[in-house]
């Protein structure tokens, strides 16, 4: 069973970690390490079962090599998934989880995801050097919220060029579901641009900060899917491009930085149906492992904006290829990443013996 999943989508490994003392179990899954070592955060979850644990552990590392792809990072995709009680995590238990990390070599970079934090990232550190996203007294770049809503904005603005010839985005009116950490540095991005905010969010602090702070107009939570704008920005919960919503769309572009936006692949051929431009998630989003992986040579800000900037040209990017191939943006980042990941591979070969 297991290793029919591995080979359905040809994930080089996975690795189950126990340690009785501490309660540990774990999961790390590597999918592909053919641009570089895989890197992926940690997540804490008490999963209702082993297999749950396993399936999500799969998908997110897949995920990551597509993300590091397409980001032209020189790195594969990995995952780890530790089952329990986040809110019950002990240093006994994160530095057992890093010593699994050790035996790696290098096989394997962790970072924070759901249910860590950064000083679970400075616990495992103690064990093991290949973890990032760490106190800034260990080189990291401390929060990287900014980092990650500024790709999101250059990811925008290039779907913006393809939706309306111009990349400006000011007076363009852009609906922001979800003002957490990430979406709110976005729309100071897009207020400083002149662009017109409508904002929701389950969290009345944030939806007040965003009307305060951005002159935003707020709606409710299901309003915002029907609210009259150009660009629809997902920044909250993934899933949420589906049967129910994509018919309430009134934007011209989505773009935005949740993860795993469309709820079945055959959403993003609604999308393309309804002549709307969608940026894929993990394109856009994409910031946040770009400022970490500079963390692995020594953190430059300057340096990590730079490639962070790529982002526009990488949804340039995706865009021309669903033109050239007729294909459905979603696909398009599929193939970005595929023939990066493609090329690599047939360069070895030739110097094979």
């Amino acid at each position: 069973m297991i290793f029919e999943m591995l080979e359905q989508d040809n994930y080089e490994q996975i690795l189950f970690c126990q340690d009785k003392n501490t309660g540990l179990k774990a999961i790390i899954a590597i999918h592909d390490t053919t641009l570089g070592p895989a890197l992926g955060g940690t997540r804490m979850w008490p999963y209702a079962s082993e297999q749950e644990a396993i399936v999500d552990a799969l998908r997110l590392a897949k995920g990551m090599t597509y993300k590091s792809a397409a980001a032209g990072l020189n790195l594969g995709g990995g995952k780890a998934v530790i089952i329990g009680d986040p809110r019950k995590k002990t240093e006994e238990l994160l530095r057992a989880y890093g010593r699994f990390i050790r035996s790696l070599n290098g096989r394997y970079i962790t970072a924070e995801d759901v249910g860590t934090t950064v000083e679970d990232m400075d616990i495992i550190r103690q064990e093991t050097k290949f973890v990032t996203g760490v106190s800034p007294a260990f080189g990291s770049s401390g929060n990287p919220a900014p980092v990650t809503a500024f790709g999101v904005y250059q990811g925008m603005k290039a779907a913006v060029q393809a939706a309306f010839g111009s990349d400006g985005l000011k007076d363009k009116t852009i609906a922001v579901q979800g003002v957490g950490n990430v979406a709110y540095q976005l729309c100071r991005y897009l207020h400083e641009e002149g662009a017109k905010l409508i904002v929701t969010d389950i969290n009345p602090d944030n939806l007040g900060r965003a009307v305060n702070e951005f002159g935003a107009t707020a709606v409710g939570v299901e309003e915002i899917y029907g609210a009259d704008c150009d660009v629809f920005s997902p920044c909250a919960l993934g899933a949420i491009i589906n049967d129910q919503t994509i018919p309430k769309l009134k934007a011209k572009v989505v773009a935005g930085s949740a993860n795993n936006q469309l709820r079945e692949p055959r959403h993003g051929e609604m999308l393309e149906e309804r002549g709307i431009f969608y940026a894929p998630d993990y394109v856009i989003n994409a910031g946040g492992v770009m400022n970490v992986a500079d963390e692995l040579q020594g953190y430059n800000k300057e340096r990590a904006l730079k490639k962070v900037a790529t982002i526009y040209d990488n949804i340039q990017k995706v865009f021309e290829i669903a033109a050239e191939e007729g294909i459905p943006s979603y696909l398009a980042a599929d193939r970005l990443a595929e023939k990066r990941i493609e090329a690599v591979k047939m360069s070895r070969r030739m110097y094979l013996p």
